[in-house]
């Protein structure tokens, strides 16, 4: 279970960052969490005006396919990453 704690820490220390990452980054974080969450991503893809939303949804739908603990352990490497 210690992958589990890992990524439970990373959820904690993401809002404590030195510096805010870049938006790129913060889709991967946000979908690599849905991921390793609920799973491949589902319903309907956002509309064209929720450009915020779509974005997130593809980012999402880019991880179809990898398994929860795949999700989570990249989620804890890349908030490692970003702390340096």
């Amino acid at each position: 279970m210690a992958l589990q704690d890992d990524f439970e820490q990373a959820a904690k220390d993401v809002t404590e960052l030195p510096e805010k990452p870049n938006n790129d980054t913060l889709l991967k974080l946000y979908s690599l969490y849905k991921q390793s969450k609920d799973g491949d991503v589902s319903g309907k893809r956002p509309g064209m005006m929720d450009l915020a939303g779509r974005k997130k949804y593809d980012s999402w739908a880019k991880l179809k396919g990898t398994n929860s603990e795949d999700a989570m352990q990249q989620y804890v490497d890349l908030v490692n990453e970003l702390k340096g």
